[in-house]
């Protein structure tokens, strides 16, 4: 049998540090109400405002249930607003408040602050190295799934 330490694992890794990731945007946006969830809608809705509900799912890698879900909260907070694409009724567009959009101003130093504490002590070289091999990671599995590879039996 073919073992694999936790500290030698990509995967163990990658998670290990998105729950410290997680558990510091709770610390930080719990005090005003958010949910840390909102974060990643936010942050692709920033960017580019009135995608749907599909592209949003997509664009976060979330399911379009737990977007649906999260999107519904985000609504009711006065965060974003919902609408019926107007060429095709079947989409639903997903537009920034005036309220949502001013919390960018807001959001964007803990994002920063964040990064900052997970990045202390380590040379800008080699967290520019590391999120190149995260982003081919990404992209090798996004691959993977998308040519409908089998997992081996």
């Amino acid at each position: 049998m073919t073992r694999l330490p936790p500290e030698r694992s990509p995967g163990h890794q990658v998670r290990k540090a998105y729950r410290h990731f997680d558990r510091l945007l709770t610390l930080f946006f719990s005090p005003r109400g958010l949910k840390p969830g909102y974060w990643y809608y936010l942050r692709v809705l920033w960017l580019q405002d009135g995608l749907t509900q599909k592209e949003l799912s997509d664009l976060t890698n979330v399911m379009e249930t737990t977007t649906v879900t999260m999107l519904a909260g985000m609504e009711a907070d006065g965060l974003i607003e919902r609408r019926r694409n107007k060429d095709d009724r079947r989409k639903v567009n997903v537009s920034l408040t005036r309220k949502g959009r001013a919390l960018e101003d807001e959001l964007m130093p803990y994002a920063i602050e964040i990064n900052s504490i997970a990045t202390a002590g380590i040379a800008k070289e080699r967290v520019q190295t590391c999120l190149a091999v995260l982003s081919q990671m990404a992209d090798n599995m996004a691959r993977f799934e998308k040519e409908g590879a089998k997992r081996p039996e």
